[in-house]
Order: C-alpha cells, then sequence, then structure tokens
C-alpha cells in the first residue's frame, strides 16, 4: 500500500511516518510545506515538497504518487490564530481539504481527514461519533465545515476526531502540557491550570496508530481516536506532578475565567471511543503510559 502524509513534518506526521517504517510493509510519501525536517533515512521514505493550499500542485503530486491512501494531519491548529486569522484559516483547514478530496477521487485514493472535539460546543461531553456539532470557535467552524464537505465530495474517506495530542516531537520544538508543568514546577514557577474543562488527552503515537488502522481496513466513516482518560487539566497536571517526583505546592486551581484567550473554548468535551475499539482494535494507552512513554524518548 502506498500512503501520503500531508504535514509530515507536524508532530502527528512524525509519528505516522516512525510507524509505518517501523511496519516496513507500505510505501511512504511525505509531504510537507518547504524542506524535508524529518529525521530518518532518507531511503525509507520519499518527501515531497506541498503547499496543500494550490488546487494545481495537490492534483499534480497525487498524479505523481497515486497513492492508495491519503491521510491528511496538515491544518492550522492554534485556536486562536484561527479567530485572529480567518482568511488562512478557512484556506488551510476548508480550501485544502476540498482539493485534496477532488484530487483523491480522481486518483481513486482513501482520505483520512483530522478533526477535533472542537467542532462541539462542550456543553454535553464527552462525545461519540453521532453527537450534533454546534463548534463555539472560528477553528471548530472551519473543522466542520471541512467534515461537511468530505460527507458530499463523493471521495471515499474516513474522519479522525481527536482531542489535545501530546506527544515528544525528534527536535523537541512543540510544547505540551505535560513538558509544561513539567519545566514550570522544576523552576518552582506558580502555575494555573483550569479545574473547569473535561478532555481525553491524545498520545499522538496513539493517533498515528488510529489513522493506520483505518488505512489498513479501509475503514469508511467517523471515527473517534483519543486517549481512554476523562481528565481536567489540572488532574493532567497532578498526574504529570507525581509521575516526576515534583512538588504540587505552586501548582494553583483555576477555572477558565481567570484567563483571557481570543477565541472560546468548549468547557467539556473528551470522545467516546467504543466504535474504535470494536470496529479497529484500537487501544490507546492511558495517560500515565503516555508519560512514559514520552520520559524514554526523551532519555533516548
Amino acid at each position: 500500500m502506498r500512503i501520503l502524509i500531508t504535514g509530515a513534518n507536524g508532530l502527528l506526521g512524525q509519528k505516522l511516518v516512525t510507524l509505518l517504517i517501523a511496519k516496513g510493509e507500505e510505501e511512504i510519501i511525505a509531504t510537507g510545506r518547504g524542506a524535508n525536517r524529518l529525521p530518518f533515512n532518507a531511503q525509507k521514505f520519499t518527501y515531497a515538497p506541498l503547499d496543500i493550499t494550490q488546487n494545481q500542485a495537490v492534483a499534480q503530486c497525487l498524479a505523481t504518487y497515486q497513492p492508495d491512501v491519503v491521510i491528511h494531519t496538515a491544518a492550522m491548529t492554534n485556536v486562536d490564530q484561527c479567530e485572529e486569522e480567518k482568511e488562512a484559516c478557512w484556506r488551510l483547514n476548508v480550501t485544502a481539504v476540498q482539493h485534496l478530496a477532488e484530487a483523491c477521487r480522481a486518483q481513486k485514493a482513501f482520505l483520512i481527514h483530522l478533526s477535533t472535539d472542537f467542532i462541539f460546543d462542550g456543553q454535553e461531553g464527552p462525545y461519540d461519533e453521532a453527537a450534533k456539532a454546534n463548534p463555539i470557535s472560528y477553528y471548530g467552524e472551519s473543522k466542520w465545515a471541512a467534515e461537511q464537505l468530505l460527507a458530499k465530495s463523493g471521495v471515499a474517506h474516513a474522519i479522525v476526531r481527536t482531542v489535545l495530542v501530546y506527544g515528544i516531537a525528534h527536535d523537541m520544538s512543540r510544547s505540551n502540557i505535560v513538558l509544561w508543568v513539567k519545566k514550570s514546577l522544576e523552576e518552582g514557577k506558580e502555575i494555573k491550570v483550569v479545574t473547569d474543562q473535561l478532555r481525553s488527552p491524545t498520545l499522538a503515537e496513539d493517533l498515528a496508530m488510529g489513522c493506520y488502522l483505518i488505512a489498513k481496513q479501509r475503514a469508511e466513516g467517523v471515527f473517534n481516536i483519543s486517549g481512554k482518560d476523562l481528565l481536567t487539566p489540572y488532574q493532567m497536571a497532578v498526574q504529570t506532578a507525581e509521575f516526576f517526583g515534583l512538588s504540587k505546592q505552586t501548582l494553583q486551581q483555576a477555572d477558565a475565567s481567570n484567563f483571557t484567550q481570543t477565541a472560546k473554548r468548549p468547557p467539556k468535551t473528551g470522545l467516546l471511543i467504543h466504535k474504535a475499539q470494536s470496529i479497529l482494535g484500537y487501544q490507546p494507552h492511558s495517560f500515565e503510559e503516555g508519560i512514559a512513554l514520552m520520559v524514554r524518548q526523551m532519555k533516548a
């Protein structure tokens, strides 16, 4: 199977390439904006620069490599940036999906598209795949628009909804709640972490595995691919502190009203993963297991 990945230089893209190289069964086409920044032997995959907002470039790339499956991870995911740069957000999160859908239809490729828990308003979480969308941010609106676009596109596809992805990028260029809490507490900084939001934090390796399982089965439809623990960010911070044996004296409870953010956040989301577990055989790590894996990677 030939798999093309968009956004391959990003965290999920890196984990997908890592997983597929380890499997050793698939032909990998990694694409991203600009030069290859992946830390792998270039003989194990092909890298192609690709601007997904350019229709002709997308069509030409897929015509050249003729993938069986496209895993679309590239997106604008900074929620406040999406609120402030709406045109750029729409171009990356919606228009680019239209380009990919058209190119996949032409090549008869199966498209796996990454979506988010932020398509929900957070009033009745956790959510299953049939829950009604009601985004409260422009980021959420753009991702829901992309889902609706795909539903009408006629292309064979799967939608992967996920939540609060964390993990270790190869160059340590991306922070996450675990690294932020660890560093802050080690430095004795007082940090405020919210108790009135609920999420199911997702290890990047688990998300990559979920996408791979969908690709292998060519499983169409919507799948929730997230962690199995439903936690507040404060609970995540406490677990992080306890894992590393750090004092919690400077860890303060707060609610969302303590923070000024451009975009609204849904208070309580989290995703129910029964469908992915039963159909795909998806089995994610616990949050504590995810921290342990990150520690092993940092030491390596």
